[in-house]
């Protein structure tokens, strides 16, 4: 898979915040050397976030998200607002943008607060640097224009529970019109993110270097067609990547791909919809596990939505279900988020249950309504964005659980399905 080809959900998510005409979008211009965002002397011109995957040097490939400005007054400016806000739920570097000229504003600060209260390395680059009236020679002027910008507005500003902090943030003065320190900022970038050594792979830590792996996945009326979905692509990936084979079979082969072997498979992922189906024909000796499950755990949110999955088990009437999915396609008369997980659990649970479901970006805030969450692998979503949906509902005491986790559970498995796995899923 080429860089170009990397699934939204594993690329690092840049988000670029600041005040309306800070000049985000000829920064993004700037450093993507493309016209990618839309740039204009008008106030607002980027009214909702807009997302560009591409290849940043020394990161690889990322997403550029350009959000609107921190203090649109127009009738749908709050809104907005909050729409450039939730873009941090999945942002791992932020870039906050400062006209140098007018200095850092109280949105400004305001967005630092979130930016540092949720960890996430960032930089404040000082722009127009160009449109400074120029100074003696030798007198230190970039210098001298930053911390005149830090304080112009800063000293005077404090929020209900303190200021930001700006001593140790880094800073880099640019000019996205000449390019002026450009590749500098692009360097500065670079050095905020580690390598993600440590990031748990799908699968290719759970085999051998030549074993077999037998992935079972359905062709029916949800089936996209001519292509496999993006969780069955990644995990083919994964595994070529640990020099093991994968075999694809439709549920019908299966139990002739498994005599076929001369030997035995270490593993057999299947389609969490079929799972009760391939638990009959797959041997107990053998490792079975889902798609959806793998994802759990390389986003790193197993071991709560396995627990989470318990809570299935105490609905009442009447209790209300979130059923969210990461991202938006065309549901089909027999949808697994719409129409089948429903109809499993309210059997599973013999009662009367309230659905509602979610899907893309939207995620709720307020989630105390709800007495589960169950949500799907997130194969298009940042590992960062799922631990937020899963810590929000941890912050509010609502189970939260996924997929294949549920359906497992369901159809009583769960413990087989996490085998491969269990001190993670069971801490």
């Amino acid at each position: 898979m080429s860089l170009n080809q990397t699934p939204t959900g594993d690329r690092i998510h840049i988000g670029i915040f600041g005040k309306r005409n800070a000049g985000k979008s000829s920064l993004i211009n700037a450093i993507t050397d493309q016209n990618i965002a839309i740039v204009s002397h008008i106030k607002g011109t980027t009214t909702d976030p807009v997302q560009k995957a591409m290849e940043l040097p020394p990161l690889g490939p990322v997403v550029i998200i350009d959000t609107p400005g921190l203090d649109d007054t127009k009738e749908l400016g709050e809104l907005r607002i909050q729409k450039a806000i939730q873009v941090l739920n999945k942002t791992d570097i932020a870039l906050l943008v400062v006209d140098i000229a007018l200095g850092i504003s109280k949105e400004d600060l305001q967005i630092l607060k979130v930016i540092q209260k949720k960890k996430i390395p960032h930089v404040i680059v000082f722009n127009k640097v160009d449109l400074l009236e120029r100074l003696d020679e030798g007198c230190g002027k970039e210098k001298q224009q930053v911390e005149r910008a830090k304080g112009k507005e800063y000293a005077h500003y404090t929020t209900s529970d303190g200021k930001p902090e700006l001593t140790n943030t880094k800073t880099c003065v640019v000019s996205a019109e000449t390019g002026e320190n450009i590749k500098e900022l692009k360097e500065l970038i670079g050095s905020l993110f580690p390598e993600k050594a440590a990031k748990v792979p799908l699968v290719r830590d759970l085999v051998a270097p030549g074993d077999n792996v037998i992935l079972v996945v359905p062709i029916d009326e949800a089936a996209p067609k001519g292509r496999l979905i993006l969780p069955q692509q990644q995990v083919i990936r994964d595994l070529l990547e640990g020099e093991a084979s994968a075999m694809v079979v439709k549920e019908t082969q299966l139990e002739g791909a498994l005599k076929s072997l001369k030997k035995a498979p270490a593993l057999v992922i299947t389609d969490s919809q079929i799972f009760k189906e391939v638990n009959g024909k797959v041997p107990s000796e053998l490792l079975l596990t889902s798609f959806s499950i793998l994802f759990a755990r390389a986003k790193g949110v197993l071991e709560d939505a396995v627990e989470g999955a318990y809570a299935l088990k105490g609905l009442k009437e009447g209790d209300k279900v979130l059923i969210s999915e990461g991202c938006t396609h065309h549901r089909q008369c027999n949808d697994i988020g719409t129409v089948k997980l429903p109809k499993w659990i309210q059997e599973y649970t013999d009662q009367a249950l309230d659905f509602e479901f979610t899907s893309g970006t939207e995620f709720p805030h307020e989630l105390s309504k709800y007495n589960c969450i169950v949500h799907c692998g997130g194969c298009m979503i940042s590992e960062r964005e799922m631990k937020w949906r899963c810590s929000l509902a941890k912050e509010q005491n609502v189970p939260f659980t996924n997929y294949g986790i549920t359906i497992a559970m369901i159809h009583g498995i769960l413990e087989r399905s996490t085998q491969p796995f269990a001190d993670e899923a069971f801490g």
